[in-house]
């Protein structure tokens, strides 16, 4: 079975790239890690604008979807230029919103989502939620199922990628679920995690290729060198592989699969980020040179959202296929 993107799927990608091309994303996530989002904000308005938000909201909510493969297109895209903010929990948030038995919660907050005019942020009860600080909507899932809006956030602690910026949500707030889906929304989000990680380990690889192709050693091209090639070929391996993966997850939905995709995206992106390191050299340790941005994002996917300890139990387990 092939599966290819269809003529829209890959035009949506090519404005998506062609937009985040012309934003000169390097600077914006400089200017995120500092806690200047104004430029942030603007390009996260042209993003909602783009539809990119709409894809995981229903019509009734002034969304387009369900589009869960168009979804995973976005991201994949939104990954290849390290765009910041909490992507993944916008999406989560509104999944899970849109699936609540009482639509008021949904009407009053979803739209807003959608439109880019603000942010969310979802977290269990326990577990550091991504840019908690700014976030408009703040959800928590509480210890005992329940879904509550978070009253406000702990301190501000620095994560691996400078880009993320984590905080406990305080406890108490409205309550809007005794029992949500909570199983439904993560698997849009992993789905869309193992998307971003994929974009990343693209971008990663073609700034290493790039790289190769100038630096020079003993009179000639590193990327000449045998060892070099087998290298990169075995990262492109690895992420080609990775990429119907993640398409076919975004088909099914199906726990086994976005598990799958999600745990073979984000080893695909975190071994192309140690082979691009590698092959840089020391000046891919510098945090000044725009390939650290990509390396501690690949690293940061790894983890958000499930484990691959995690997400290959749930693979093992079936995933909740039916027998």
């Amino acid at each position: 079975m092939r599966f290819l993107l269809t003529t829209e799927q890959r035009a949506f990608a090519d404005s998506l790239d062609a937009m985040l091309t012309a934003a000169d994303t390097p600077s914006v996530v400089r200017d995120w890690s500092r806690g200047d989002q104004a430029t942030g904000r603007a390009l996260w308005r042209r993003i909602a604008q783009a539809g990119v938000f709409a894809l995981a909201a229903p019509e009734a909510y002034e969304g387009v979807g369900p589009l869960p493969v168009e979804l995973a297109v976005a991201f994949t895209e939104l990954g290849r230029h390290a765009v910041p903010g909490p992507l993944v929990e916008t999406v989560t948030a509104t999944v899970l919103l849109t699936a609540l038995d009482d639509p008021g919660p949904a009407k009053r907050r979803v739209p807003a989502l959608v439109t880019g005019e603000s942010t969310a942020t979802v977290a269990r009860a326990g577990s550091y939620a991504l840019d908690g600080d700014t976030a408009t909507t703040r959800l928590s899932l509480t210890a005992d199922g329940a879904l509550r809006l978070a009253p406000g956030h702990g301190p501000v602690r620095r994560s691996l990628d400078p880009a993320r910026r984590l905080t406990l949500l305080l406890p108490g707030g409205e309550l809007l679920a005794a029992s949500p889906c909570f199983a439904h929304a993560l698997l849009w989000a992993r789905l869309a995690t193992a998307a971003q990680a994929l974009g990343v380990g693209l971008a990663l690889l073609d700034r290493t290729v790039a790289y190769v192709r100038q630096r020079t050693q003993f009179g000639v091209p590193t990327g000449s060198f045998q060892a070099v090639k087998h290298r990169l070929a075995d990262a492109k391996v690895a992420l080609e592989f990775a990429r119907p993966l993640v398409l076919g997850a975004a088909v099914t939905l199906d726990p086994g699969d976005v598990a799958a995709a999600k745990v073979t995206a984000c080893e695909a992106a975190y071994a192309t980020a140690r082979t691009a390191l590698q092959l840089h050299g020391a000046i891919g340790y510098t945090a000044e040179y725009d390939l650290s941005l990509w390396l501690t994002k690949a690293r940061a996917l790894r983890t958000a959202w499930g484990t691959p300890g995690e997400c290959r139990e749930v693979v093992l387990s079936g995933g909740g296929r039916r027998s």
